[in-house]
């Protein structure tokens, strides 16, 4: 049936975006009782299945992976998403092994035995957990699912609506922006945003690797090559995230993944013996920046995940910051008296205060390591080794801020 140009969606809450903390929004809420259209953009064509591959256990590995902490777990689990991912290619992060610069570099290490818990995080392919949210929404009958470029956002005491340029029209009491860190409902609202370009690129891809890596994540601060990271992956094979410096961004991409995987031997081969490509080799590229808009939300509007903030990668939280927000945005809807509306200026208000703490000290740490790393000065270096150190040896200190990495207020 041919939809006409003039027809109106009429919903509670109309969240933008096509990611998953957009596709996890839309869940909560429906949940929630709530009336949910997740406006996505045009579908493009899917690319054709490599061949050959005849089950999931052959299918490439992701190079987009995330570590999810304790709260993204609890909320995927509560929705249902969590049992519908494919376990077989989920992997708990059971200890953080963290490494300084220079030939005394500093150490510090976190485990799960430590934290009293039975894992740290875990580690999750993008393309997995779309798939568990794709389906998902698939079942939700609160949830309309419409396609279409926005092309304006009108809010008022009565309303917000999201005009589409084919003239299509979706009516809502409250609009979630979950479009990501150059969000168009964030611009839409005038809200002033400061940038911090790091003039890194987050160089993404994985290996095969010839020890166990035992669930450990591997994370080396150098000066010179940036931050780098390799995650574990199930059986033996690891994620790469390299924070890299431009110039040295550039080199590695025009580099093949052998070349990658040797340079990568300066920093991993004691601990995972040689490192190998996996097939096929797939490699990418991100631009790395802080992102801090002055508000996260406006009138009827509320914004979540990268939309809210980006931070730089180097601890592994800006997804995790996404679900935070949806926690903490539905919990304030949900607590709200009967009088108030789900986009009520109050109610939206306690959502950003609940935010802003999480959010600032986070937005602050990792500004605050890649700074100090990327000094390459040798007084920097000694003080930065030494603090590392120095936090290995404070238990009390490393319970604190495992707690506030996994999601939790105490351990």
């Amino acid at each position: 049936m041919t939809t006409s140009i003039t027809t109106t969606f009429k919903t509670d809450v109309c969240i933008v975006g096509n990611g998953a903390i957009a596709k996890t929004a839309a869940l909560g809420f429906a949940q929630a009782g709530h009336s949910v259209t997740l406006l996505v953009p045009p579908a493009r064509p899917a690319p054709e299945t490599a061949a050959g591959v005849s089950s999931a256990a052959d299918k490439p590995w992701d190079v987009r992976v995330y570590a999810l902490n304790h709260t993204a777990h609890s909320l995927l689990a509560s929705l249902k998403v969590w049992g519908a991912l494919d376990l077989a290619r989920v992997q708990a992060v059971d200890a953080m092994d963290i490494r300084g610069d220079g030939e005394q570099g500093g150490n510090l290490g976190f485990d799960a035995f430590g934290a009293h818990v039975g894992t740290l995080a875990w580690i999750v392919e993008d393309s997995n957990l779309n798939q568990a949210l794709d389906a998902a929404i698939k079942f939700s009958h609160n949830v309309h699912v419409v396609s279409g470029c926005a092309v304006d956002l009108s809010c008022g005491e009565l309303g917000a609506g999201v005009r589409l340029e084919d003239g299509r029209k979706i009516d809502c009491e409250l609009v979630v922006g979950a479009d990501g860190r150059e969000s168009w409902v964030r611009g839409q609202c005038d809200i002033g945003v400061d940038y911090r370009m790091y003039h890194q690129r987050a160089i993404v891809t994985n290996f095969a690797c010839d020890k166990p890596h035992h669930g450990v994540a591997y994370q080396w601060f150098t000066c010179a090559d940036g931050i780098i990271a390799l995650l574990p992956l199930p059986g033996k094979r690891v994620s790469l995230v390299w924070s890299a410096p431009e110039t040295l961004a550039e080199t590695l991409m025009d580099e093949s993944l052998g070349e990658l995987a040797i340079r990568l031997a300066e920093y991993a081969e004691d601990k995972l013996g040689a490192l190998r490509p996996l097939q096929p080799e797939d490699v990418k590229a991100v631009p790395l920046a802080l992102v801090r808009p002055h508000a996260i939300t406006a009138p009827r509007v509320a914004l979540v995940g990268d939309a809210a903030h980006a931070v730089h990668p180097l601890a592994g939280h800006g997804m995790n910051l996404g679900f935070a927000d949806l926690v903490d945005l539905l919990d304030a809807i949900k607590e709200r008296e009967d009088r108030r509306g789900i986009a009520d200026e109050r109610v939206l208000a306690r959502y950003a205060r609940k935010r802003k703490e999480d959010v600032l000290l986070m937005q602050i740490a990792t500004d605050g390591l890649e700074r100090l790393f990327g000094a390459n000065l040798e007084p920097l270096r000694v003080v930065r080794n030494f603090g590392l150190n120095l936090l290995d040896k404070l238990p009390s200190v490393k319970r604190r801020l495992m707690a506030h990495a996994m999601g939790k207020s105490t351990l």
